[in-house]
Formats: structure tokens, sequence, C-alpha cells
């Protein structure tokens, strides 16, 4: 039998026993609908981590010297956290050995933060976040002004009493005002603003607007690190090749400066975003494994549903089927049209399935911070999937049906 002459059979069926073929294809949508939404949800984390988390709070192609690392990859234990703590700190005076090994073409900048509370004669105090920084700190974070501009080099050398604030800062602070010029009080000191950040959003709904930064020698530094010391050098290189061998540069320098012997581990990191990421990688392949293993199990009970719905079909249609054996059909024509009616009613299941998940998935990232994007990936998946599922379901009510007697069928009332 041609296979498309199989197909229209096998919709014609689905179209006389609608509501029996919708119950049977219930488990297969279910599957296939959770299978889409997880696996974009995880695809849309992924992405959202790499491109925006790194992206926003690491930089391209940088890395973060630090003492101790911010992101860590497994649990930290008492021990090593006050191993970390006896590390030695980071200070302004460490960078200009360090900027003056960096190879040529390398941007760097100094940052520490810390949640500070702020006021302005126009609304209530609320907390922002400051950041006290110094160097090319707005050109590595790629960080664009719509209004104003960033304070020079001869301000961030005096320590100027200037501040930079994010697009929600501005709004609080300064309703129906323009901000350049007005005053900002941090920590009960008056900064003058002098630039507006454009709007950046959020990430994992926490807002990265609500951001005040000053130079790092202006008095918001005792605030954001009252210990003196900084949270992070921040270096770039003009490509990843070139970041690497800054990273390298600046180990060497390190362990030169913290007079340490080779055998000796180092005691500080350089946190990129693939390190930074590590542990997050590891938690989207367990996440991706089990969105395809939990969905599975709705696309066996499908499966096991198709069976013994196609093993009903069979008994229903005996005599059907003794009358086209009589009529000259092979064992293979009936196995195929069986066959090619499980595959068909499964595979239009995954279909149906394919576009909830897709509707799932939109709601999702409509209504919830849950980053979600659709892999392509898995709507082919989900395709062949629904068939094989279909062809393996009807597998054994095909052959059941091939190896029929064709006497005893056409008796068969």
């Amino acid at each position: 039998m041609p296979i498309f002459e199989a197909v229209r059979l096998a919709l014609q069926q689905i179209r006389v026993q609608k509501l029996k073929s919708f119950f049977t294809l219930l488990g297969v949508i279910i599957g296939v609908t959770f299978l889409i939404a997880v696996v974009s949800i995880v695809n849309g984390m992924g992405k959202y981590m790499e491109e925006d988390f790194a992206g926003r709070l690491l930089g391209v192609n940088t890395f973060t010297l630090r003492p101790f690392p911010w992101f860590s990859s497994g649990n930290v234990t008492e021990e090593e956290w006050r191993s970390w703590q006896r590390r030695p700190k980071l200070y302004l005076a460490d960078v200009p050995g360090i900027v003056a090994a960096l190879p040529a073409g390398t941007r760097y900048a100094v940052e520490s933060q810390n949640n500070i509370t702020a006021t302005s004669p126009f609304a209530r105090p609320r907390q922002v976040e400051g950041h006290s920084v110094e160097g090319d700190y707005f050109i590595i974070k790629k960080y664009d002004l719509s209004a104003g501009r960033v304070f020079s080099e001869q301000e961030a050398v005096l320590g100027a009493k200037v501040v930079v604030i994010g697009d929600e800062v501005a709004q609080h602070f300064y309703p129906n005002l323009d901000p350049i010029g007005r005053e900002l009080k941090m920590g009960g000191v008056p900064y003058q603003v002098i630039g507006v950040m454009e709007k950046q959003g959020t990430l994992f709904g926490l807002s990265l607007d609500r951001i005040a930064i000053a130079p790092v020698r202006s008095p918001l530094h005792r605030l954001t690190n009252p210990r003196g010391d900084l949270d992070g050098l921040l270096v770039q290189g003009a490509t990843a090749i070139a970041m690497n061998d800054a990273m390298e540069t600046v180990r060497e320098y390190m362990r030169g400066q913290h007079k340490l012997r080779p055998v000796e581990p180092d005691d500080f990191v350089m946190e990129t975003s693939e390190s930074a990421l590590s542990f997050l990688v590891k938690i989207r392949k367990y996440t991706t494994g089990a969105a395809v293993v939990l969905p599975g199990i709705g696309l066996v009970v499908g499966a096991l549903v198709i069976m013994n719905i196609m093993l009903v079909a069979v008994a229903e249609r005996t005599r059907e089927i003794g009358v086209r054996k009589s009529l000259g059909a092979r064992r293979r024509d009936i196995m195929a049209q069986f066959l090619v009616e499980a595959a068909t009613l499964s595979t239009l299941g995954a279909i149906l399935g394919i576009l909830l998940g897709v509707a799932l998935t939109a709601l999702i990232a409509w209504k919830t911070p849950l980053p979600a994007s659709v892999a392509p990936w898995s709507i082919a998946v989900a395709t062949i999937v629904g068939t094989v599922v279909g062809i393996v379901a009807g597998s054994y009510p095909a052959s059941r049906a091939a190896r029929l007697d064709p006497i005893v069928a056409l008796r068969s009332e």
C-alpha cells in the first residue's frame, strides 16, 4: 500500500472517531508540551546566563582579579571560607604595578560595590547599588549614557564628588526633572549628578538600573568597602587570546608579589565568564537531562494508550481486515496501514504538543522573570519522538492484525 494512501486512511479514521482519537493523543500531547517548555526554559536560561549575565556583570573578553571567587562551583566549607578571608587583599596601591605589567592595548578598571542609602530633595530615601570605580569601567561594561557625561580622569584622580546614576535612580529621585547638575546624597555626602545611564533592564528580576557610580577616590569608597580594599580589578583584552595572555601576565606578577613558591597554589582568583558560569553549566546539563526524562514518562504513558487503542481498533475492524485480505491485501499492507495509523496519530499529538509548548513558553517569558527561548532542535526532536512513539506503540497491534486468518476474520461480527 502506498504510504500516502495509508496516511489518508489513518486521517480518515481519526476524523471519524474524534473523541477517542483526542484521548489517545492526550499522553503524547502532554509529554511533548512539557518537553518543549522545559527545554525552552533551560535553553533560555543558558543564553541568558552566557549573553546577559556574563556580558553585563563580567564583560566580554574580561577577567576579574579578586582575592577569592564570587561565583563558586559548589558548596564552600567553613574552613575554605576562612582560608579565603586570610588571603592578601587587593588595594588601590597595588593597581599601578599590575597595570604596568599588562600587555599593550589592554583595558582595566577597579571596582567596589555595596548597597547604600541615597537621598534627594525630591523623593524619599532609597537604597541604591553604589559602585566606586576607576579606569575604563564604562567602556568595559558597555555602559552608554542617555544624558550627561562620565567623570573625567582628573575628577577620578582628585576623587571629585560626582556621580553617574542609573535610569531607575533618575526616575525615583528626580521625577519629571532633569537630574543633570542636581544633588544626590549618599551616606550623607552630597554628590553632583553628571550623567544618566541608558536603561539596562533586569537580570533574574533584579533591576540593573538602581545604580550610582562615583570615583573610587571619592568618599563613596569608604561606604562601598570600609576596609579600604577593592572588590576586584577588571582586565579586558581586545580578543579572547589577548585576555588569556593578560591572565598569564597577571598570574606571574601576583605570584611574584605574594612570594609564592612553584608548588604553592594561587592565593587569588581570576574569574572569567566561563569560570563564573561553570556551576551553571553543570546545572544546565542535569536540568536538560531531567527535561528529557520527565516528559518521557508522559510519552511512555501515551505509547501505552496508543497501543491499547490500536488493539481495540484491530478487534473492532477484524471483519474489515478479513474483507481486505480476501480482496488481495497482503500481510505487509495490513501491517503498514495500522503502523501508519498509529504513527500518524502520535505525530499529530506531537504537533499539537509542540504548538502548546511554544505557547506555554511564550506565556512563561511574558508573565515571569524566567527567560525562555524555544530551541529549534527541540521541535525536530519532539516531532521525531512522536513518530517513533507511534511506530513502537503500533507495532504489536499491526503485527496482530497482519497475522489474522482471512476466513476467521470474515466470520467475525
